[in-house]
């Protein structure tokens, strides 16, 4: 059963945009879990411009689904993940300037990096996912970095999905049945959304977990929070 953990930044910038309270990030996540949502994620920006450091200690208190909180590990990243103690943290090389997450880890080049910040996680009994696209030698070299899951960096297979998506699924169905014989758990996400979930799933039907914010919540705007998660879980039964 692939879980869906629903990504609720973007409400966190609607509410920004005005400042106050509203939409209210924990009525959110609360009705989301409700309306069958597997899981919450969040994405702390170090410049807070959509959900912010101070929402995710609040979170942490009425979330009763998996809380999932992703980012890159720097110092103040690290404390946030220790203090919480989410279900999972989902490392994420994001440069400190990036619009959004464009890119998996080099897992070769920063092997002793990330092998040092899993381990310290995992000391604390939080599962620890590594953002990574969707290449053999990557997916390895985390695997002996120490982690339990890669997810998979799934925006080349939404470009591609409309003009080819066999061509666009292949790496991923071979990414994601390597990472199950060395031993690692697979999750995806980015871009994710109701033409290109589907398929994805179908093809790879042992993924634990997607990860998906953006285009949920503008499908919210047509179909109402509600209908738009039942729609997802749809896509994935």
């Amino acid at each position: 059963m692939t879980r869906l953990s629903v990504n609720i930044n973007k409400i966190a910038t609607l509410r920004n945009a005005r400042g106050g309270d509203n939409p209210n990030i924990l009525k959110v996540a609360k009705d989301c879990e409700q309306f069958g949502a597997e899981g919450i994620t969040v994405h702390p920006r170090p410049d807070e411009r959509h959900i912010r450091y101070s929402d995710i200690y609040e979170l942490k208190k009425i979330i009763t689904t998996e809380f999932n909180i992703e980012g890159n590990p720097e110092e103040k990243f690290i404390r946030l993940v220790d203090e919480v103690k989410p279900d999972q943290v989902t490392l994420v090389p994001d440069d400190v300037n990036a619009l959004t997450s464009n890119a998996g880890w080099n897992t070769i080049k920063h092997q002793h990096f990330l092998t040092d910040i899993i381990s310290h996680f995992k000391k604390k009994a939080i599962r620890v996912s590594i953002f990574t696209d969707p290449d053999l030698v990557y997916i390895e070299a985390a695997a002996k970095a120490g982690a339990d899951r890669v997810e998979l960096y799934t925006e080349p297979y939404a470009a591609l999905y409309h003009r080819d998506k066999e061509s666009a699924i292949e790496s991923y169905i071979k990414s994601a049945v390597f990472a199950r014989e060395i031993g690692l758990g697979v999750n995806a996400g980015h871009d994710l959304d109701l033409f290109n979930l589907g398929y994805l799933h179908k093809e790879i039907p042992f993924i634990d977990e997607v990860s998906i914010g953006h285009a949920l919540v503008c499908d919210a705007l047509y179909y109402g929070l509600e209908n738009t998660i039942q729609l997802y879980l749809r896509e994935l039964k």
